[in-house]
């Protein structure tokens, strides 16, 4: 049974006809799973875009520990990463651009931090003198 959206970050049915293939299936054998998938999604938004901690989670959500485990095993096999590179596809595409950028841009611009630099333009540590202990 999935939860009701309540949540500004909560999935749309249209995000999740983007996002549901990508999230992994459970697993079959062993106990059945009892959690949602996008009950589990809506609650990694809701900790990333709200800025909470792992343990604030609502209680209409599922446990924080729970959905904490998933946010590191899919983080582990690389679920946003694809998640980022599908959007981005499709965002692309959307406004009319190739898929997959055909050029990039690297700002090469160093900055000086000292006249001197290297070993020259550090201070040279004190020696202590006895003078100072008593």
């Amino acid at each position: 049974m999935t939860r009701r959206p309540t949540y500004p970050s909560d999935t749309s049915d249209e995000e999740w006809v983007i996002l549901g293939p990508l999230i992994p299936a459970p697993r079959l054998g062993g106990r059945p799973a009892h959690l949602a998938r996008r009950d589990i999604v809506d609650a990694i938004f809701y900790v990333k875009r709200g800025g909470v901690s792992w343990r604030m989670l609502p209680a209409d959500f599922p446990h924080w520990k729970t959905v904490y485990d998933y946010f590191q095993q899919w983080n582990k096999h690389g679920l946003w990463a694809r998640v980022n590179d599908t959007l981005r596809v499709r965002t692309r595409e959307a406004v009319g651009r190739n898929a997959v950028p055909t050029a990039g841009i690297v700002d090469s611009r160093s900055v000086k931090t000292s006249q001197q630099g290297g070993s020259e333009g550090t201070t040279v540590a004190r020696k202590s003198t006895d003078e100072n202990i008593t």
